[in-house]
């Protein structure tokens, strides 16, 4: 294994142990937002929030551009809102769909087509 990698990928998933941080994901995971109005969603300080999307930004996980005097915010790593969900549905004791899990195999880069390609296997 490259430990290079393992740091960097355990580094995304410090960042995201954050709630204030997991909301933040959540929140642009919806839609591209400016830094004033997710600083709106939390009773924090807006140099509190700027760390929060500084550290965000510097993982690759959000994407900013700057519009006049405004910087919006967008979710760069599109697969963390499946993963959200699925924490999100196994600590709630939902099942987890057939169409969630297609998606989830869809961003590791495998096929969606109801089929386990490593097993041949039929998914549920």
């Amino acid at each position: 294994m490259d430990a290079k990698l393992q740091q960097e990928k355990a580094a995304i998933f410090k960042a995201l142990g954050h709630p204030v941080r997991l909301s933040i994901v959540e929140a642009l995971a919806k839609k591209e937002m400016c830094a004033c109005e997710i600083a709106d969603l939390f009773h924090f300080d807006r140099t509190t929030i700027s760390k929060h999307l500084a550290l965000l930004r510097d993982l690759d996980i959000i994407d900013d551009r700057k519009e006049g005097l405004h910087i919006y915010y967008s979710l760069k790593m599109r697969c963390l809102f499946s993963m959200l969900q699925c924490v999100e549905h196994t600590i709630q004791g939902h099942p987890i769909h057939k169409e969630h899990y297609a998606s989830c195999l869809c961003m590791m880069g495998k096929e969606t087509k109801n089929e386990d390609t490593d097993t041949g296997n039929r998914l549920p």
